[in-house]
């Protein structure tokens, strides 16, 4: 008589094996810190290698606090920088800039999942709901909601292959867009092919940074480069939960969930409100639009408006601008774009949730409405947090920036929105920080990049269910 003895892992007691149940183990208890772990570590590495004297065009070591902050904004996907990224770095640091944007681009928690996917060999349960909170964060949050304001967990998988071979096609398709009218300009046949792949990933992932010396002075008139850089942007802001509803069914706009709605029709709102604006406040500014004709200025303030949302990009100097267009800029920048995607900011999601309460309270209703469809108020309490949170780092951060750096309030406030939100436009205030200006910058891009949301739930030691409820009691507010 034979007895049944349970299955062990023949490697479970190898070094690896014992590594690999270790973040295993990580990956079930805690997935938000394990993705944190593993957004630190990437940033360690390239930290590392960028310190490296190959990665430098002049054959020696760059400084630690440059190089802590290059791999920040890399992998942050943020596009500011304090060396000339054209010419500081050689071509094994500049390969280090193309791959780890890719890397970063695809998000904290999906990145952890695809990592966890590839140690423990399976996507477990806990895996599927690290994955998934990158589309739905109120998950981490609150644990279970309804399925359909975001990919189903049984999608997952299909999610994470969407985000591979979308990210591959959209930035393809943008090089193939940029490189005939790289050749056009008179630009060599191989730096054409480097630089259109560059730019496009750049335009994917919301990055912003240019291989050329003069930056785009170059293509400034050129609507068509200009046109694919906005595009590419815009499909990287959109999110990855949108790409993949467009994928399934693009045809089928009835059939598109409350969370692809929303993100669609906020977006297109801000960037066209966003373009009217810069016309409005730019027009008589000699230094920016104001030598331009009616249809320069309008394409020059759209594509302004569009690289606020997180595209980076610049025809013109940023410090020109207005204060009055420096602020619309940072309310730009700040709100970001959509969740899940290579953009930053509190996302358009989570303004529209706060004007979708602001009307049902003005209405006198209970509950907030959009699309035929309700919205639970634990979505509304989380989008509270984000925006108390971000608003709180940006807050700090301007504070010991304004101590550090001496500069104006417009400059500060600028680039730490910028850096909060990864954005990567920039006054020129951050190359010129000292050291510890850099390491206070490089805080505010890890914390914009790898999402308030996902660091609290980090933090937070266990999550308790309380059994009773205290007696009520209204404050008085407003």
């Amino acid at each position: 008589m034979s007895t049944l003895r349970p299955r062990t892992d023949q490697h479970s007691n190898t070094w690896y094996g014992r590594i690999r149940d270790a973040i295993d183990g990580l990956v079930r208890s805690s997935p938000s810190r394990f993705a944190i772990l593993v957004f630190t570590a990437l940033i360690l590495l390239f930290t590392l290698l960028f310190s490296l004297p190959i990665a430098a065009a002049n054959g020696q070591s760059t400084a630690l606090h440059d190089a802590l902050f290059t791999a920040v904004s890399v992998i942050c996907v943020t596009g500011l920088s304090t060396v000339d990224m054209a010419t500081h770095w050689s071509p094994f640091g500049n390969g280090l800039v193309f791959v780890g944007v890719n890397v970063g681009g695809i998000g904290v928690l999906t990145l952890a999942s695809i990592m966890g996917l590839v140690i423990s060999r399976r996507l477990g349960l806990r895996a599927k709901l690290m994955a998934a909170s990158d589309s739905n964060p109120s998950r981490l949050h609150v644990g279970p909601v309804a399925e359909g304001q975001a990919v189903r967990l049984g999608e997952v998988g299909n999610l994470l292959l969407t985000v591979a071979i979308s990210a591959l096609v959209i930035e393809v398709g943008i090089a193939l867009l940029l490189f005939p009218r790289m050749l056009i300009d008179g630009v060599g046949l191989g730096e054409a092919v480097w630089h259109s792949m560059f730019y496009s990933a750049m335009a994917f992932t919301n990055t912003g940074f240019n291989p050329n010396v003069e930056g785009l002075d170059a293509f400034a008139n050129d609507y068509w480069f200009l046109g694919a850089l906005m595009l590419g942007v815009f499909l990287g802001s959109l999110g990855f939960p949108v790409i993949y509803a467009f994928a399934r069914g693009w045809r089928k706009p009835r059939r598109w969930t409350i969370h692809v709605k929303i993100t669609l029709l906020t977006t297109i709102l801000l960037m066209f409100a966003g373009m009217i604006f810069y016309i409005i406040l730019e027009f008589d500014n000699p230094k920016t639009f104001g030598s331009l004709g009616a249809g320069d200025t309008i394409f020059q303030s759209l594509f302004m408006s569009v690289m606020t949302r997180s595209g980076g990009f610049a025809t013109i100097d940023v410090a020109d601008l207005h204060g009055s267009s420096l602020l619309l800029s940072d309310m730009l920048m700040f709100i970001g774009g959509g969740s899940a995607s290579t953009a930053g900011g509190i996302k358009v999601t989570t303004l529209a949730v706060l004007f979708l309460a602001a009307f049902a309270e003005a209405r006198g209703r209970e509950s907030m409405e959009a699309f035929g469809r309700r919205i639970p108020g634990d979505v509304l309490r989380l989008a509270v947090s984000v925006v108390l949170w971000g608003a709180t780092t940006v807050a700090v951060s301007s504070i010991l920036i304004l101590q550090i750096s001496k500069a104006p309030f417009d400059f500060v406030l600028f680039d730490v929105i910028s850096a909060f939100a990864t954005c990567g436009l920039s006054t020129g205030l951050t190359a010129s920080l000292p050291p510890e200006g850099v390491y206070v910058m490089a805080a505010t891009m890890f914390m914009g990049r790898v999402g308030t949301v996902t660091l609290a739930a980090a933090l937070a030691a266990s999550q308790s269910r309380q059994l009773f409820k205290r007696p009520e009691e209204r404050p008085i507010v407003g």
